[in-house]
């Protein structure tokens, strides 16, 4: 055997235990979210298997690698930052109409009431549960799996950003227009004169979960050099919108569907749905901020795909959150 490959063969070996502990580390962590997810929203067991099946499946999704993620804050801190604790954050009437823990529903306040809303949104980044980390490492594909396995959905962005604004207002996607390009720079020139942020009309800092930092050896991305240095969820109380969402603003950017016909919208019932959309902004935005991040705001086509596609983007700050219709 050469020198070259007996240093080959002794570096797998020193590799391999390491890797096979940070998998058992995700397995572990993503087991005690699993068992959170099922006591907070009440899942059937067929929902925790599929639940389950799509994170095994994956071999990346959960709340970061746990070997290098440096989270800046604990649930216990979180917790104790919120007024009245997370359960506080629990709406009995939203719960009604929505018909699970910790969602909100979306209408517009100028012309109707909460009880008249078609549809409801997550308030937190998934897995919805206040005080607990984001799940990141999802391509949108995973995502809309993941939605779907829990008896909801992806979001349209029009819904997302109707969340943020604090009404939401008809779909206007520009679909004569035909491209992500021309779509989005109509919808943009639209909604800029009277931009906004989820807690008001001007960027602030402080308010939102995004004073972490990426981690040292974070370069390309990948998942044993970046840490998911992500807040809990809900853990900036001021970070909310008049809706009653949080962390539109920092913690992870998060997956939504761009149709780019009406038959690809999921408010519409589609499961063909259309391209990526990545909205929001994520934890560094107080010390750098990479892109615009007003709650209409349409993002360049990054890393675009369908979003149904197997190679659907994924990354160490990129998550989601779902949204229902209701009747």
């Amino acid at each position: 055997m050469t020198l070259c490959r007996r240093f080959l063969l002794l570096t797998v070996l020193l590799i391999l235990p390491f890797a096979g502990a940070a998998q058992t580390s995700l397995q572990q962590a993503n087991s005690i979210l699993f068992d959170q997810i099922g006591k907070v929203h009440k899942l059937s067991p067929a929902e925790m298997r599929r639940l389950q099946e799509i994170f095994a499946k994956s071999g990346f999704m959960g709340q970061g690698n746990p070997a290098i993620s440096r989270h800046p804050m604990t649930p216990q801190q979180c917790a104790a930052r919120i007024p009245g604790g997370p359960s506080s954050y629990n709406n009995a009437r939203n719960t009604r109409i929505c018909g699970d823990r910790y969602m909100a529903p979306l209408y517009d306040p100028r012309t109707e009431a909460p009880r008249e809303a078609k549809a409801c949104i997550d308030m937190f980044e998934f897995p919805n549960i206040p005080c607990t980390y984001p799940v990141v490492w999802t391509k949108a594909k995973e995502a809309a799996e993941v939605c779907a396995a829990v008896g909801k959905r992806l979001c349209d962005a029009h819904e997302w950003e109707g969340a943020c604004a604090g009404a939401l207002e008809p779909p206007d996607y520009f679909f004569g227009l035909g491209s992500v390009s021309a779509m989005r720079g109509a919808h943009n020139r639209k909604y800029e004169p009277a931009k906004n942020w989820a807690y008001g009309p001007n960027f602030q800092r402080g308010i939102c979960a995004q004073n972490s930092e990426k981690s040292a050896s974070c370069g390309g991305g990948g998942y044993n050099s970046c840490g998911s240095n992500t807040y809990p969820t809900g853990a900036f109380p001021n970070c909310r919108s008049a809706l009653g969402v949080y962390d539109q603003h920092g913690n992870a950017a998060e997956h939504m569907n761009l149709p780019m016909a009406p038959e690809q919208m999921a408010s519409r019932g589609s499961t063909s749905l259309g391209v990526t959309e990545m909205k929001g902004s994520w934890f560094i935005w107080d010390k750098y901020r990479a892109h615009p991040d007003w709650c209409r705001w349409r993002a360049p086509y990054w890393h675009g795909s369908r979003v149904m596609s197997t190679g659907s983007h994924e990354n160490y700050h990129l998550g989601f959150r779902c949204c229902k219709s209701i009747d």
